[in-house]
């Protein structure tokens, strides 16, 4: 356990590539490949998490800044998951969480439950988290082990349903995104986006950055849109001029910075991914596997920076609409394109209706997070993670899978906890139910190209 727990201490962008590394070398990729695998996606993690710091250093003052010179009453602050990781690894359920979730995904595998194979083991802490939060509130460490299984479950059958939207829209084959926050809120996608589509007039608005581009031509560009925010943020913040000029030149940079990036680790993990897919299917014929993968991955779309963008100011204008809220956006500002990414694919790209249903799922995470402030502050104290004052976060201090578990273990919010357990509970269920008729299609295709192939062969 010492050693898990210094490797965990590393953080993503060391652990992830010895996890790679390894992975490497099980699939017989040689020491030079596997090598070469691990540090081109550490070095993507660095590259991203000096985009992450250009935000959080420059955006998320300014965003606070804004929130201090409008009083919006906005008193505790969002930690983000940089604040919640760490809670959820020293926590009393945190060294055993990842042999847990990684027996829960072998587990379905063998019964045929999911076709993901997770390599991401980093964000078990999401999984751990929820664990921890249970164990929390209820006193009960084997019902924190309970909340860790039932997150790794639910969040591996996520990565199965959209798994075809990886590869669909972000071009990702044999891909998925079993992650916290990337993939419980594509559900609410999938239910605005089918909403959408039956409202005469709405279902025809459809634009993103590329049509903006070449509608405005180089006013629409991705670096113009973020000195535009860039401007509008600094402004609003009350800044002089020349920091809002600056703010301006940094979200800029962000927009052509994050894809960049993002490059490297597409470039280390997709010939590992497919490696292990290929030893899979040779295995195991006749079921394509999927592997597990970080959304960071999902972050180079064009669509999806712009979304991020556009969700900086905007969340702070759902955290003040919000009645009673308390939690001021601050920490996870610089990561929301990980909530917003899998709504992007949903919606194929249409940023009119990314909005939409990202307003809707940053609308419910910030409500959920002020309602877990108590539980959430107490978890920081356990963990000797703060002294005083409260904490919050929106990345799995906001999510309904930890809301509802620990609603229904230990009741505080009943209210709440039917209004927002009844739309998740339905927009899962909906879901899987347009997952299975997908793939019904999916397979009925399938079966016919192969006998149109089959009758060309033959001559008939």
């Amino acid at each position: 356990m010492a050693i898990l727990e210094y490797i965990l201490g590393l953080g993503p962008a060391v652990m992830l590539p010895l996890v790679i590394f390894i992975i490497g070398l099980l699939l017989r990729q040689g020491i030079g490949k596997s090598l070469r695998a691990g540090i081109t996606i550490g070095v993507g993690f660095v590259g991203i998490s000096l985009v992450i710091s250009l935000l959080t250093d420059n955006l998320g003052p300014a965003a606070q800044d804004m929130a201090d010179r409008f009083n919006l009453g906005l008193s505790v602050v969002d930690v983000g998951w940089p604040g919640a990781s760490p809670m959820a690894w020293a926590s009393n359920v945190g060294t055993v969480a990842i042999p847990v979730a990684i027996l829960v995904n072998i587990l379905m595998l063998i019964f045929k439950m999911t076709r993901v194979v997770n390599v991401d083991i980093w964000n078990i802490w999401h999984m751990t988290f929820t664990g921890a939060i249970v164990s929390t509130a209820t006193g009960s460490f084997w019902l924190g082990i309970v909340g860790v299984v039932i997150h790794s479950a639910f969040i591996y059958k996520l990565g199965d349903w959209f798994a075809p939207t990886v590869d669909k829209h972000f071009g990702l084959e044999g891909i998925a995104v079993p992650h916290g926050s990337g993939a419980w809120s594509a559900p609410f996608a999938v239910v605005i986006d089918a909403i959408l589509d039956k409202i005469p007039g709405i279902r025809k608005i459809n634009f993103n950055s590329t049509k903006i581009e070449e509608r405005f031509g180089v006013i629409g560009e991705p670096v113009i849109i973020g000195a535009v925010l860039g401007l509008v943020i600094g402004f609003l913040a009350g800044y002089p001029v020349s920091d809002v000029l600056q703010l301006a030149i940094q979200m800029s940079a962000v927009m052509v910075l994050m894809p960049t990036v993002v490059k490297f680790i597409m470039e280390g993990l997709l010939p590992i991914a497919e490696a292990a897919r290929e030893m899979l299917d040779k295995r195991f014929q006749g079921q394509n596997y999927y592997i597990g993968l970080d959304p960071a991955l999902l972050l180079g779309n064009s669509q999806v920076v712009a979304a991020s963008l556009i969700f900086v100011p905007l969340t702070l204008l759902i955290a003040v609409l919000i009645p009673g809220n308390q939690v001021l956006p601050f920490g996870d500002l610089a990561t929301i394109g990980f909530f917003v990414s899998m709504a992007v694919g949903v919606h194929k790209g249409n940023l009119f209706r990314t909005i939409i249903s990202g307003a809707v799922i940053m609308g419910i995470s910030i409500w959920i997070a002020n309602m877990m402030i108590g539980v959430h502050t107490e978890l920081a104290r356990q963990t000797g993670t703060i002294k005083s004052g409260q904490v919050t976060s929106l990345d799995q201090g906001g999510s309904p899978i930890s809301f509802i578990l620990t609603e229904l273990l230990h009741p505080q919010n009943l209210i709440p906890l039917i209004i927002i357990g009844s739309i998740y509970v339905f927009s899962v269920i909906f879901t899987y139910v347009q997952f299975k008729r997908n793939k019904i299609y999916a397979e009925e295709v399938t079966m016919m190209e192969e006998t149109a192939n089959e009758s060309a062969r033959t001559g008939q």
